[in-house]
C-alpha cells in the first residue's frame, strides 16, 4: 500500500465492489488506492468548476426565460 495513512469505512453496491475488486486485481493497485483516486480526481473537478465560476462572476445574468427567447432567436431551439 502506499502512504495513505487515514482509515474509513466506505460502502458500495455489490456490483461496485465487485468491479473495484476486480480493477484493483488487473491493475495491481489496492482497492484504498483507486478510491482515493478517484476523489482526488472529483476534488480536482471541483476546483476547477469553482475556478471557472469565479471567472464568470461578473458576467451579467440571464433568466431562464430570456435563454429560452434569446437561444430562439439564434435557431437554437
Amino acid at each position: 500500500m502506499s502512504q495513505l495513512s487515514k482509515r474509513s469505512t466506505v460502502y458500495f453496491e455489490p456490483a461496485i465492489h465487485n468491479a473495484l475488486k476486480i480493477r484493483s486485481a488487473s491493475s495491481h493497485t489496492s482497492i484504498s488506492e483507486l478510491i482515493d483516486e478517484a476523489v482526488r480526481l472529483l476534488m480536482r473537478e471541483d476546483q476547477e468548476d469553482l475556478k471557472a465560476f469565479a471567472e464568470r462572476m461578473e458576467e451579467p445574468e440571464m433568466s431562464y426565460e430570456e435563454l429560452l427567447s434569446d437561444l430562439s432567436k439564434h435557431g437554437k431551439i
